[in-house]
């Protein structure tokens, strides 16, 4: 017995000793790479990149956003045109010298190296625009801005293929591995965080030339109601779960379908649906090869406070083991059993895999749409009876962006 113990510390200290020597490589090779990425980018364009990161971003709220953008006069959408113009290169050169960086050699990983050549050419496109003076040039940059949207649409499955491939290569699937690992997970909220803030302003600024519509500014709805949205995100994920098991169990809402407040409807869409699919998976697993139990109802409840309306989302599907409730939130880990990016080639990377569902990213990413605007996202299990969800969207509008 004292020789297993000894052969398993020894087998354990191997171990770490392959991964401090794996990742001494892999900080080896960053470095190669970023001296020829500094040899690759002209000297004054690296220079603007680092000056623009030393600049401090500004932050906007929800109400600032509906109160702007409430009469889209030609002076007001010059003011965010010129907004726009002076603070998303700041963003981005942030974003650049962060993935330029990274630990354990992601930043060499080649998905990684194309999303960070993305956003050095949206911040030189940007950089290179002359001052907006006039309804011409802001119609120019609203065409720019256009374009740079376009560009980054499959920024998070690229990041998740780099993420993937770190994943394999530092052999980190285990919990031990996973735990290791604080300053990638950290690197990704902050980055994602960034990335649906970028999103948010150009998406309003475009929106807003977009034929009026109903009771909405821009991206934002002035009576978004949760009652309806929820409907929509289980009509959704009901049919993902009736494909994947030709089945899907029944989900009962309770709430006042008359109540509204201000939001934008398809982040809200987006937190439920996965909310609900996860749910969904959960129950059907758990009930899919009992023929004497029908598989119990998901139950959904609206509730309006005065700070916060809050969401919850319960399911008898089992619930998650307290050991496996911190792997909910991170990047590295996942259940899908053949998540598309592991079936793509390292060199097929081109625009990056046009879907991302399933794959590990769905709870941490709902979790930051909802802190974008001042909410939160929780979750608490019971296990062997299920999990409870529960989703805290600020009613307020008044929470400044949370900038990484």
């Amino acid at each position: 017995m004292a020789g297993c113990g000894f052969e398993t510390r020894n087998k354990h200290a191997a171990a770490v000793c392959e991964t401090r020597t794996m990742a001494r490589v892999a900080a080896r090779t960053a470095q190669r790479v970023a001296r020829k990425l500094k040899d690759a980018v002209p000297g004054d364009v690296l220079d603007d990149i680092y000056r623009c990161a030393t600049k401090r971003q500004v932050g906007v709220s929800l109400k600032y956003m509906l109160d702007f953008g409430a009469f889209p006069i030609e002076r007001q959408m010059i003011v965010s045109a010129q907004f726009l113009h002076k603070e998303l290169p700041v963003r981005l050169a942030h974003r650049v010298v962060e993935v330029d960086n990274l630990p354990l050699g992601l930043s060499t990983k080649p998905p990684v190296a194309k999303v960070r050549d993305w956003y050095i050419e949206s911040f030189r496109e940007l950089r290179e625009f002359p001052e907006v003076k006039d309804m011409k040039d802001e119609a120019k940059l609203t065409d720019l801005l256009r374009k740079i949207k376009t560009r980054h649409n499959n920024v998070v499955p690229m990041m998740a293929l780099g993420v993937n491939m770190l994943k394999k290569e530092l052999n980190a699937e285990d919990e031990e591995g996973l735990g290791k690992l604080p300053e990638i997970h950290q690197f990704l909220d902050g980055f994602y965080m960034s990335r649906i803030g970028i999103r948010m302003l150009i998406g309003q600024h475009i929106s807003l030339h977009d034929p009026p519509r109903e009771d909405y500014i821009g991206l934002i709805c002035k009576k978004v109601c949760p009652v309806k949205v929820a409907e929509e995100a289980i009509e959704d994920a009901r049919s993902i779960c009736y494909r994947e098991y030709g089945d899907a169990p029944d989900v009962q809402i309770y709430g006042n379908s008359g109540f509204t407040f201000a939001y934008v409807p398809e982040h809200l869409h987006h937190m439920l649906f996965e909310l609900i699919k996860n749910s969904l998976r959960a129950v059907q697993d758990r009930f899919v090869d009992d023929m004497e139990r029908i598989a119990p109802p998901i139950r959904i409840i609206v509730a309006e406070g005065e700070e916060d309306v809050t969401i919850k989302v319960s399911d008898e599907g089992g619930g998650i083991p307290r050991s496996g409730m911190p792997k909910i939130w991170t990047y590295l880990y996942s259940t899908a059993k053949f998540p598309a990016i592991n079936l793509m080639a390292e060199e097929d990377i081109g625009s990056g895999p046009s879907v991302l569902a399933g794959y590990g990213y769905g709870l941490p990413i709902s979790r930051l749409y909802a802190r974008y605007f001042g909410g939160d996202l929780q979750i608490i299990s019971m296990e062997g009876y299920g999990t409870d969800a529960y989703l805290h969207v600020n009613r307020l509008a008044d929470g400044q962006e949370p900038l990484p």
